[in-house]
């Protein structure tokens, strides 16, 4: 298994597509999926890889001039907890500092509603975030959004 960052494009689509269509349970409505793909287009990107194949991808996008976001994250389910998505993060991490940011920041749904989302917040909190602030609306009233941040230097 390897991390490596993805500079080409269309290799980003790709894989983000490859990943999210497999993970409904995270990124089932299509127009968001679809929107997670076009935007991985000349993000800071790195992709978990097994022999030839990807099986997991994060992309950094740029939300301040000392801020940069965890936009997306995936895995495919066969390879959840092997560690990968800690190797994906700190790699991100690393490039993120390298390029200058302060803080990393991520958006998931609050803890507590969905248990899919749940172990999704426990990885944060175990990569280190801390809790921001929930948006009760930014997204729905049944998806109460969680910020996460994280200093990088």
């Amino acid at each position: 298994m390897t991390v490596k960052q993805i500079f080409d494009d269309s290799e980003k689509r790709q894989i983000a597509r490859l990943v999210l269509e497999s993970l409904t349970e995270w990124f089932g409505i299509p127009e968001v999926r679809e929107d997670y793909i076009e935007k991985s287009a000349g993000q800071l990107f790195f992709a978990a890889i097994d022999g030839s194949s990807p099986v997991g991808f994060l992309y950094l996008k740029e939300s301040g001039k000392d801020t940069v976001e965890l936009y997306v994250m995936g895995v495919l389910k066969e390879y959840h907890r092997r560690g990968i998505g800690r190797r994906l993060f700190e790699a991100a991490r690393s490039a993120a500092s390298a390029s200058g940011y302060s803080f990393m920041q991520v958006k998931t749904v609050q803890t507590g509603r969905y248990e899919e989302y749940d172990g999704t917040n426990r990885f944060y909190l175990s990569m280190g975030f801390k809790e921001f602030e929930v948006f009760p609306t930014l997204w729905d009233e049944r998806n109460p959004c969680q910020i996460y941040v994280m200093a990088l230097t």
